[in-house]
């Protein structure tokens, strides 16, 4: 902590135009956004910096949201800040905890709509699955989250204000004076929840260059996984501005097969994608991409479709994650059985890659792979079948 700044003659100045409709939220606004905002309240240019940094680290790395409790800020600047801005977070609407530990939180946020975010412990890290949309616009046909139809897309303050809830409910904010705790209970971030992040980019860039920031979250851009099922104009653009490691939905061997399973495929095809994965510039034996694969009986699980996809990826640094389907109520699907399952493979991790099977967590919540899909959507749809 550092001593409260005195006040000095010009601590405030006028304020300039602030967007109009209430306190400006803090949360997920970038640096440079955040410089901006607090100029327009009032903060002289020259000082602007230093408090960008001070309010930073009081929000993102010690948790605080009450600028009360800023106390290396003058009296009147806490008064300013707490006249034009708040630092809030979605609202936890439901925390279900399932018998493997795994949690999944329904969270509302602006107009009452409702995402979710499930945090998977694992022995020495713990994986935090976030939305990016409510609901989907790509309806891929194995997904629940897909038969929810795109509601609007996830404010880059939603996409950080999901972090932040896990790492609340965690008690992972740092109390100071206390020793430093090197563990860190969320380690990882995945872009994997409700919606496809590349349809959204700019929130999403916004969101993680905030959750990387080395005086806040903190995150490594290694640490963060973004999943998209083929967005290719964007594939690019996301090692460029983001950085983060990249996985993509692939789930078919054939263009046939791929079109009903992921339909973007219809505007995209494997050949594109694939052009696409291999100019991607961090490629690299350390920095793989990784292909995620669902298992459908009877769909894409055969010794053929797994020669197949080993063909198509030779030459781009890969491993496969092998995602056994997670059912939901109505799917048309079934999931592989284990033996095939481990048949594919041996043949993917002979031909060279890792294949990992994807262990399936809080399913019992429905928190696993392809479940996410809001409480209330449900419940909406029940009652209008109940009630036609």
């Amino acid at each position: 902590m550092t001593p409260e700044a005195p006040i000095t003659q010009d601590v405030l100045t006028l304020p300039r135009k602030l967007p109009e409709g209430g306190p400006v939220n803090l949360i997920g606004l970038t640096r440079e956004q955040l410089r901006d905002a607090l100029i327009a309240a009032g903060t002289p240019d020259r000082q602007a910096k230093m408090r960008v940094g001070q309010i930073w680290q009081w929000i993102y790395h010690w948790g605080v949201r009450d600028f009360a409790q800023m106390t290396n800020l003058a009296k009147d600047y806490r008064a300013l800040l707490a006249a034009h801005f708040t630092v809030a977070l979605p609202e936890v609407v439901t925390r279900q905890v399932s018998a493997d530990g795994t949690r999944k939180y329904l969270l509302r946020i602006a107009g009452g709509h409702e995402v979710e975010t499930v945090y998977i412990p694992e022995e020495n890290r713990g994986t935090l699955c976030i939305s990016s949309q409510v609901g989907c616009t790509l309806t891929c046909s194995f997904c629940h989250t897909g038969t929810q139809k795109l509601v609007r897309n996830l404010t880059a303050g939603e996409i950080v204000g999901q972090v932040m809830v896990a790492r609340d409910d965690l008690g992972e904010w740092p109390v100071p004076g206390a020793p430093k705790e090197e563990t860190r209970l969320v380690s990882n971030v995945v872009l994997m929840g409700m919606g496809e992040p590349l349809y959204n980019f700019e929130n999403v860039r916004d969101a993680m260059r905030v959750v990387m920031d080395g005086e806040g979250i903190s995150l490594s851009r290694r640490r963060i996984t973004l999943s998209t099922s083929g967005v290719v104009p964007e594939i690019a653009r996301t090692a460029e501005e983001i950085g983060c490691l990249l996985a993509v939905s692939f789930h078919a061997t054939t263009d046939e097969v791929r079109d009903r399973l992921v339909p973007i495929n219809k505007r995209w095809n494997i050949e594109t994608l694939l052009t696409a994965l291999r100019d991607y510039p961090r490629l690299s034996n350390s920095e793989r991409i990784t292909f995620e694969y669902v298992m459908l009986k009877g769909v894409n699980d055969s010794d053929a479709d797994a020669r197949r996809l080993v063909k198509l990826i030779a030459g781009i640094p890969a491993k496969i994650n092998l995602i056994p389907f997670n059912e939901w109520p109505g799917s048309p699907y079934e999931r592989s059985d284990w033996e095939r399952i481990e048949a594919f493979a041996d043949i993917v991790y002979k031909a060279g890659y890792a294949s990992p099977i994807r262990t399936p967590r809080g399913e019992d919540i429905m928190a696993a792979c392809g479940q996410l899909k809001s409480a209330t959507e449900r419940a909406r749809r029940e009652k209008v079948a109940l009630n036609p």
